[in-house]
């Protein structure tokens, strides 16, 4: 099935073309799952909203607000942990070279910046939260886990489906998103926030706060990538793509 490359030019347009090997930093989209075609009235009926649950700990002490949405039970912020479930310290990497060359579990904040902690959380590569990357540790607190790409399609597909979703899922307002932050309503109390990336090869570029959102799945693509899904500040999709290992991006987690 054909694959399409989306990526940022930096006057805050998205084109789509094929993959080549000189935009190392564009995330692919998955068109694998079939997108549920629904009626424009989905947008506006109750269908999804979700449910606040009890605050949940990581092994640092850090808490977090939670959410039952359908069958599932989330995280309702992004995870700010620096320790595995089993207390073992995660590096925090800051220096580019040194991010890119890495292929063991690390985090950074935005821009290496500790001020993005509080709200948006930590960037961490795939490494961090793949359990067949970072010797069978869990990021996540005890008792949850890094979603699949499927669970995460469970959660799209209860809030309509792909093409839709975003907007259930973004905090409202353009406080921490980009005008015109379209159709967020966050009906599901997920409040996803634009917590950007950092790229593969290091750095922090037009896909930033504010802007971008991306999550990372337990899910490999291939041996280079692995699967997330991607919000934005300009439509309500919540799409599906694959993208290199080494990249930072935010992660959520999901109860067992």
């Amino acid at each position: 099935m054909k694959k399409l490359l989306i990526f940022l030019i930096y006057s805050s347009v998205l084109v789509a073309c094929k993959k080549t090997s000189s935009t190392p930093n564009t995330p692919i989209k998955n068109t694998t799952d079939t997108t549920k075609v629904v009626n424009d009235t989905t947008k506006t009926t109750n269908k999804g909203i979700g449910k606040p649950g009890p605050n949940i700990t990581d092994a640092e002490g850090n808490t977090y607000k939670t959410v039952t949405i359908g069958t599932q039970t989330w995280m309702a912020e992004n995870l700010k942990v620096s320790k595995y479930s089993d207390g073992t310290v995660i590096p925090n990497i800051t220096d580019n070279t040194q991010w890119y060359k890495n292929t063991t579990g690390a985090w950074s904040y935005y821009n290496n910046d500790v001020a993005n902690n509080t709200k948006y959380g930590k960037l961490y590569n795939w490494f961090a939260v793949s359990k067949t990357t970072n010797g069978n540790k869990n990021v996540c607190p005890t008792g949850w886990h890094v979603p699949t790409d499927a669970e995460w399609t469970v959660l799209t597909d209860h809030l309509g489906g792909d093409t839709i979703a975003g907007g259930k899922l973004k905090e409202v307002g353009i406080t921490s998103w980009k005008s015109p932050n379209t159709d967020a309503t966050n009906t599901s109390l997920f409040s996803a926030l634009p917590g950007g990336i950092r790229y593969y090869g290091g750095g922090y570029g037009g896909m930033g706060i504010g802007n971008y959102g991306y999550w990372w799945s337990s899910t490999e693509y291939d041996k280079g990538n692995a699967w997330y899904r991607g919000l934005n500040y300009f439509d309500d999709n919540a799409n599906s793509y694959y993208y290199f290992k080494s990249g930072g991006l935010s992660v959520r987690c999901l109860r067992d």
